[in-house]
């Protein structure tokens, strides 16, 4: 730690008045000045025992354990650099700031700052607590209290009599202090200030609870500078009638019952109208406002955009989970652990309001105590401060207030809106919700819906739980329906995958779970298990674990389903069991099942078990029984002209041929299944047979075939979300990269693989790992190594790209 002053210290900020104009007055002797005046500072600073703290450009901020030297200091730096062209403002409090490493930290520091910033080039000013550390001195004249911006109010004085105009502070405003500095929001400010500056109505459009009005005060207070007769803020919550706007503006003023027109006149003046959502009508009267006074601008506040000439509208998203995990801690009695506190904050979309009422219950519960009741947000999220308006103090009035504005039509169309879980198209809106366009927009508009780049809209969970208590059951049968249909229209059932399956599913993937859930709680188990059933490829390829929880759970209630889509549900759990690593149960699935398809005398789904069991025989290593199993499918497949499920049994009799040390015909089979399901459509089982291949032809010593297979694989099975035959394919070109002397790559890849472990379980891999690390282990030199730390830190993404283009 530098040795900065510590205890009672008088801190000194200085800053260059109008450094931009004097950069283009001066030219290039502007670079000497400023340097001219560095060095005459620095020999004032010092000669008074000044510590320098930081310098930034043009600006000093200087530490001293005495006021009395403080002040000195600053008077005989303003003398030296009386007679130069550079004029710096400068300004001092005292307080106890705490030192680190880096410097101070502490309100004192953004105390003194902020005086710094009030005063004027020449000028030097100092809060009531230096003050009060010097003997009585006719040289300081109180200049009063002033609010500055994050800090309050603060008596300040200035030293010397000379003449300046009044100090830049908030004081010509009625915006109310802020109880708590902004967290976050940067670029919120930085780009809503930067449409202040151009344009002279700037709307804030946002959900309840997004922090708009906290914004729109930050965004005013820093703006105030510019408006040299007043900002004023305009509350209009409780005002419900649009001919009242304008007289409520006049009110602000303080001169009610006066013309607003009058009153502006040609006045700089800013106006903060927060809460505008209700009073819409009498958007046109503020554009005559506008109109009539020619420096007047309108910062306003909406759940909707006011839609008159000349608005500009910024939406105030949901804080990040970075920034909304900081304003958590800052507001929280207790802020750890802090896993769950990320958690708490995704639960509640980021909302600023949602997550302060929140923070506020940790007097009482731990952060997860606290996320194990936010199953649902709303009850629990009440309380609040109590100088915050009523519609604020919970999170249910606050968007209880949005609904309310909403005309009857639009009611009913946002409760049954709710029953989309995540996102939905405007397709599917229409189908299950019988929604229009133009009701859709108005929602939009009022910010109970939001749009995504994509082009999809949804709710925020928590608005989307308000909604859901107004929803009837038929909504949600309708919608269970409208997704069983999209799931089979991507023609996921047995493996017989249409191209555009990954697209179709992917983007609903919560209104399928959804909608299983429904089905489940209702009783609706055959409507459960069509849609389980047509999501068959999705459990196998991406969630095997998720798929068998589902299907066991409905097919537990199942005694009643009809035998054909019972046979395809067992089939469909045996298809995850697999890729789970859980063998014995997926081959007694499908005994059952093709136990059913024998009673039905479905010969198409016969020879699909007759592949599945086939494969079962083979990884238990019984290969008569598998030889004989897999010939049957085949034949049978090859009657019914199933090219897709022919691939699959072709592939597994590959498999077959290399147990039984038929390295080349194997190999050759495989390629010949890999090359029919990529010709057929069938995407997922073909990025399986090239691991596979990769993986055979490695142990055929075809180290050149194993990696170009490997790399022909990996991106088609990473692309698919398939983290199986993804492992496979990197730990196999890791083996690969090993045997070849390829330390640094080998260990780059095996990185990867253990990277994309950490994110849990995947199934069958663990009993296979063994097997790749005995080769990709072997070696661990210091290269490997390097490597293995750069694997580590990759994204699936990342890794995929090195494997394939290194």
């Amino acid at each position: 730690m530098r040795d900065l002053p510590s205890g009672t210290v008088t801190l000194l900020f200085t800053d260059i008045e109008g450094s931009t104009r004097l950069l283009h007055e001066l030219g290039d002797d502007y670079a000497q000045a400023l340097a001219e005046h560095r060095r005459a500072l620095r020999a004032v600073f010092a000669r008074h025992g000044g510590v320098e703290v930081d310098t930034q450009g043009d600006a000093f901020f200087v530490a001293f354990a005495s006021a009395r030297a403080a002040v000195r200091a600053a008077d005989e730096g303003q003398e030296a650099l009386g007679g130069g062209p550079v004029r710096v403002r400068m300004g001092l409090h005292t307080g106890e700031p705490t030192p680190t490493h880096e410097g101070y930290v502490g309100l004192d520091v953004h105390r003194a700052a902020r005086i710094a910033a009030a005063a004027h080039g020449g000028q030097v000013v100092l809060s009531q607590s230096t003050r009060d550390l010097l003997e009585a001195d006719a040289r300081l004249r109180e200049l009063g209290r002033h609010r500055l911006k994050d800090v309050g109010e603060v008596r300040i004085f200035q030293l010397g009599d000379g003449t300046f105009p009044p100090l830049r502070s908030l004081n010509n405003t009625n915006l109310p202090a802020q109880p708590a500095a902004l967290v976050g929001r940067e670029r919120e400010l930085a780009e809503a200030h930067a449409l202040l500056a151009e344009h002279r109505l700037v709307t804030l459009v946002g959900p309840g609870g997004t922090g708009k009005t906290r914004l729109a005060l930050e965004l005013a207070a820093e703006a105030a500078p510019r408006f040299d007769d007043g900002v004023f803020w305009v509350p209009l919550a409780a005002v419900t009638d649009a001919r009242l706007v304008e007289p409520t503006i006049a009110a602000a003023l303080g001169a009610a019952g006066s013309a607003l027109v009058d009153l502006v006149g040609d006045k700089r003046l800013l106006f903060l109208l927060d809460n505008f959502e209700q009073l819409l009508e009498a958007a046109p009267e503020l554009a005559g406002l506008l109109a009539r006074c020619p420096n007047a601008h309108l910062l306003v506040t909406s759940r909707a955009p006011l839609r008159v000439g000349g608005e500009r509208e910024y939406r105030v998203e949901p804080l990040p989970v970075g920034d909304a995990v900081a304003l958590f801690r800052e507001r929280a009695a207790v802020a750890e652990p802090l896993h769950a506190v990320e958690q708490i904050c995704l639960r509640l979309d980021g909302l600023p309001l949602a997550i302060e009422l929140a923070a506020a219950r940790t007097r009482l519960l731990p952060p997860d105590r606290l996320l194990e009741r936010l199953e649902r947000a709303l009850p629990l999220l009440i309380g609040g401060r109590r100088d915050a308006p009523e519609r604020q103090r919970t999170l249910r009035a606050t968007i209880e207030w949005s609904y309310d504005l909403l005309p009857p039509v639009e009611r009913e169309l946002f409760a049954r809106l709710s029953v989309f879980a995540g996102s939905f198209t405007v397709e599917a809106a229409e189908a299950v919700c019988d929604a229009e366009l133009e009701p859709l927009e108005l929602l939009l508009e009022q910010s109970l819906l939001r749009r995504w780049e994509s082009g999809r809209i949804g709710m925020l969970e928590t608005i989307r739980e308000f909604a859901a208590e107004r929803l009837d059951e038929s909504t949600r049968r309708c919608h269970a329906e409208y997704f069983v249909g999209l799931a089979r229209s991507a023609n996921l059932a047995a493996g017989a995958e249409s191209e555009q399956w990954f697209d179709l599913v992917l983007p609903d993937v919560n209104n399928f779970r959804a909608a299983l859930a429904w089905a489940l709680e209702s009783g609706m188990i055959d409507l459960g298990l069509e849609l389980a059933v047509a999501l068959e490829l999705f459990w196998t390829a991406r969630e095997p674990f998720e798929g068998m929880r589902w299907l066991d759970a409905l097919l537990e209630h199942s005694g009643a389903v009809p035998l054909a889509l019972r046979a395809r549900a067992l089939r469909a759990y045996g298809g995850a069991a697999n890729p789970a690593g859980e063998g014995e149960s997926a081959e007694r699935a499908y005994e059952r099942s093709l136990e059913a398809y024998r009673a039905l005398g479905d010969d198409h789904g016969i020879a699909l078990l007759l592949h599945r069991l086939g494969a079962s025989a083979l990884y238990r290593g019984d290969h008569v029984t598998a030889r004989a199993l897999l010939a049957d499918s085949l034949a049978r497949l090859v009657r019914a002209g199933d090219r897709k499920a022919e691939a699959g049994t072709l592939g597994t009799l590959g498999e077959l041929e290399f147990a039984e040390g038929q390295t080349d015909r194997a190999l050759d089979t495989l390629e010949c299944s890999a090359v029919l399901s990529g010709e057929t459509g069938a995407r997922w089982w073909q990025g399986r047979m090239l691991a596979m291949l990769s993986r055979y032809a490695f142990d055929a010593s075809r180290l050149d075939d194993a990696d170009r297979w490997g790399r022909q694989g990996l991106p088609l099975c990473a692309g698919l979300g398939d983290r199986l035959n993804t492992l496979y394919l990197l730990a196999s070109l890791a083996r690969t990269a090993t045997r070849r002397g390829a330390e640094e790559r080998a260990g780059v890849l095996w990185g990867a693989v253990e990277a994309e472990e950490r994110r849990g379980r995947v199934g069958a891999w663990e009993a296979e790992r063994p097997r790749y690390a005995e080769v990709v282990l072997a070696s661990g030199g210091p290269d490997f190594e390097r490597g293995r730390q750069r694997g580590l830190d990759l994204s699936l993404e990342e890794a995929v790209e090195y494997a394939t283009s290194a």
